[in-house]
């Protein structure tokens, strides 16, 4: 987004009609309020890029108080409390740390031979990192196929739709390092924390069931969170990386990350992945959930008419192999042909 309110107008604009009114109607009626409301939209001009964009303004919104109500019942108190939103969107971040995802990381993860160490930049909490300790419940043209841990069913239930039987896992990767890189990053001990997180799920009846996951997750990872180093990625990456231990291969992931980079920040990072592969002595993997639009090199290599709406273009090492519900919901991969053996 840009600091200029026609701008700002536009991109509100967008989210009403395009993102959000599918899966969560009262922040479309909230986006699209905002980008017809004048006074709303000086006042966000006015912010640092960061902290114009609707899902921190949103969730600040509602952490200072503001009810789940029509735009136009609450505009008035979004104005009187203008100067508390402002401060908790300076003070916080948009850090959708959604362990839905962990169904559509496993089928790539499962490919994937020998012990697996697990870096995610952009972990926030971390919640991530644990995909094989989560079961699924996988809806397949087939029927339904459950994959749990192999110590057994998880306290963590997901439920991922998927469009060929044959992406369903048919063991879980065996991970045996896992490390996170973020800005800041989140404790799971800290209530204060996961009560934000929790802020951060928009409200509609397709994301309620997402509170209660969140929960379960963060719950989970609390009795043994994993090291997350605080910082940029671009800055941290290659020394981070090395710490993996060798006999492991090193996979690199993310989810929605690298659209908060500018252009040139995504090339760059494109390049530090080939620059840690030419560093270490292991196999290492780029697994990417990133929106159409974010790298167009991966873009170039998706099937033709393939939907991207309300989807991540998982790419692994560049090379798009799937399309994946942005809260790990549905997983696609029928356009691109048969699962990729991910193997060395």
């Amino acid at each position: 987004m840009t600091t200029d309110a026609a701008s700002i107008a536009a991109a509100y604009d967008e989210f009403g009609r395009r993102w959000a009114p599918d899966t969560s109607p009262l922040y479309a009626d909230w986006a699209l309020g905002v980008a017809s409301d004048r006074a709303l939209l000086d006042r966000l001009a006015a912010l640092p890029r960061r902290e114009q964009q609707p899902n921190l303004v949103f969730a600040a919104a509602r952490w200072v108080g503001c009810p789940l109500l029509p735009w136009a019942q609450i505009r008035d108190e979004v104005l009187a409390r203008w100067d508390e939103i402002v401060a908790v969107g300076a003070a916080r971040s948009v850090q959708t740390n959604e362990p839905g995802r962990c169904a559509t990381l496993l089928p790539p993860l499962s490919r994937l031979d020998g012990p697996l160490a697990l870096l995610e930049v952009g972990a926030a909490a971390g919640l991530c990192l644990f995909p094989d300790r989560c079961s699924v419940e996988y809806a397949t043209p087939d029927g339904p196929r459950r994959v749990d841990p192999p110590d057994g069913p998880s306290p963590v239930l997901l439920a991922c739709g998927v469009d060929d039987a044959a992406s369903v896992p048919t063991r879980m990767p065996d991970v045996i390092w896992r490390r996170g890189i973020d800005l800041h990053p989140i404790d799971t001990r800290d209530p204060d924390a996961v009560a934000w997180l929790e802020t951060l799920v928009w409200p509609g009846p397709d994301h309620d069931t997402r509170v209660g996951r969140l929960r379960a997750a963060a719950s989970a990872v609390a009795s043994n969170p994993p090291e997350i180093s605080r910082g940029d990625l671009l800055d941290l990456l290659a020394d981070v990386a090395r710490s993996a231990p060798r006999e492991a291969t090193l996979v690199v992931f993310h989810s929605a990350v690298l659209l908060y980079l500018t252009a040139e920040e995504r090339r760059r990072f494109a390049s530090l992945i080939d620059t840690v592969r030419a560093d270490l002595p292991q196999r290492v993997v780029w697994l990417a959930n990133e929106t159409a639009g974010t790298l167009a090199a991966i873009d170039a290599g998706l099937p033709l008419g393939v939907r991207t709406d309300h989807r991540f273009v998982q790419s692994v090492d560049g090379i798009p192999i799937a399309m994946a519900g942005q809260h790990g919901a549905q997983y696609e991969t029928r356009a691109f042909g048969t699962p990729p053996r991910t193997a060395a």
